[in-house]
C-alpha cells in the first residue's frame, strides 16, 4: 500500500487541457480510494441525463421534495454506470460506506437514498451514476504524462458550486488558471 504521502485518496484530480480522452476532458474527480491495486474516484462536474427523481422512481423510492427530485445526477465515470455513488458529509452510518476523510464519504447502499428522499439524509450529498477507475500504477503514470493535476478537497466544490465552475475552481485551489495552459504538449 502506498504511504500516506503518496496516496491520492481525498484529493481532487483535475484534467489538464492536454488530456485527449473525451471521457475525461475538463473533468474533476474526487479520488475516494488509492492503494497498490489502483484508484477509484467519482467525477464531480459532469451532469448525467437523469434527475434524482428519475433514479428514485426507478428504485421505488418516493420523495415529496420538488427541489430534490429535480436535482441533476452526475455522470461519475465509465465504470459501473448503472450503480449509484453518493458523496456526502457527516457520519458514516449507512450500510455500504467508504470513508474518504473524517467528514467525507462515498456510500453505495439504498438506505442513504431512502434517507435523502425522506429529508433525513446528510446535510450535503451528491449522487453520481458510475465511477472512474485506474489500475495499479495507472494513475501515477498519467500524472507523469501531464494529464492531471491534484488539489486538496474543498466541500464547496463538491456540493455547492455550479458544475461548470468546478474545473477552474478546483485548479484555483493550487493557484492554477487552466485557461492560461496550452491544450497541447510540446517537446524541446
Amino acid at each position: 500500500m502506498p504511504s500516506l504521502s503518496s496516496s491520492f485518496a481525498n484529493q481532487l484530480l483535475i484534467a489538464l487541457p492536454t488530456l485527449a480522452d473525451p471521457g475525461f476532458a475538463r473533468t474533476v474527480a474526487l479520488i475516494c480510494q488509492h492503494d497498490d491495486d489502483g484508484a477509484m474516484g467519482v467525477v464531480v462536474n459532469r451532469a448525467s441525463d437523469f434527475t434524482l427523481g428519475e433514479v428514485l422512481r426507478q428504485m421505488g423510492i418516493a420523495s415529496d421534495d420538488p427541489e430534490l427530485v429535480e436535482q441533476r445526477v452526475l455522470a461519475g465515470g465509465p465504470v459501473h454506470p448503472e450503480r449509484g455513488f453518493v458523496l456526502h458529509d457527516g457520519a458514516s452510518t449507512w450500510d455500504s460506506t467508504l470513508a474518504v476523510a473524517a467528514d467525507l464519504s462515498v456510500t453505495t447502499s439504498r438506505d442513504i437514498l431512502e434517507a435523502i428522499a425522506s429529508g433525513e439524509g446528510p446535510a450535503n450529498a451528491t449522487v453520481a451514476l458510475g465511477c472512474a477507475g485506474w489500475g495499479a500504477g495507472q494513475l501515477e503514470f498519467e500524472l507523469t504524462e501531464n494529464s492531471w493535476l491534484t488539489a486538496p478537497v474543498r466541500q464547496e466544490i463538491l456540493f455547492s458550486l455550479p458544475l461548470d465552475q468546478r474545473w477552474q475552481a478546483a485548479a484555483g485551489e493550487i493557484g492554477v488558471d487552466l485557461m492560461r495552459i496550452a491544450g497541447h504538449v510540446g517537446h524541446a
